[in-house]
């Protein structure tokens, strides 16, 4: 929801996000091959399907990344006023 107070120069933190899930996705790869080499079953179904999550995660963002900015309306615009939840 659009309140108008919305700083002009706002970035999306993106980039970050996908620095971060490379990050993760290195490290959860690296534990499930090293787990695995260990012979510790449990621990590298654990990393594995957190390196599925860490993938997925990247996916999305890069998605993101590439659709690029959206349209967001001008200070000509009016703030939404919030929905009226009570009863």
């Amino acid at each position: 929801m659009r309140t108008g107070s919305e700083p002009r120069t706002a970035r999306s933190a993106l980039r970050a996000r996908f620095w971060l899930s490379v990050w993760g996705l290195v490290w959860a790869l690296f534990g499930t091959v090293a787990f695995a080499l260990v012979g510790r079953t449990g621990w590298a179904v654990a990393c594995g399907v957190l390196l599925l999550i860490v993938t997925i995660d990247l996916t999305v963002v890069l998605r993101h990344i590439r659709q690029g900015p959206h349209y967001q309306p001008g200070p000509d615009i009016p703030p939404y006023e919030p929905p009226d939840t009570r009863r």
